[in-house]
């Protein structure tokens, strides 16, 4: 049985979204300078979205002889 929509944890609501609003877009355009203030802004060419992954850094062994480990999420553009 699975679970209803309005049941899930908001955590599974944060998804990386593969559409990017037109502002989103001038904005993005604009930062790459591929957009420049004065263009029009129908027919925007197209931006990559990518998701972000989370990256594991390599496990360092403290002096003591402990092993600790970090992770960090690196946010992707």
């Amino acid at each position: 049985m699975s679970i209803h929509k309005s049941l899930r944890s908001a955590s599974g609501l944060a998804r990386a979204r593969n559409v990017l609003t037109r502002a989103e877009r001038v904005e993005r355009l604009t930062r790459e300078g591929r957009l420049k203030s004065g263009d029009p802004v129908l027919g925007l060419p197209k931006t990559k979205v990518l998701k972000a992954k989370k990256v594991k850094k390599k496990k360092k062994v403290e002096e003591d002889g402990a092993e600790a480990t970090t992770t960090e999420e690196t946010p992707a553009e």
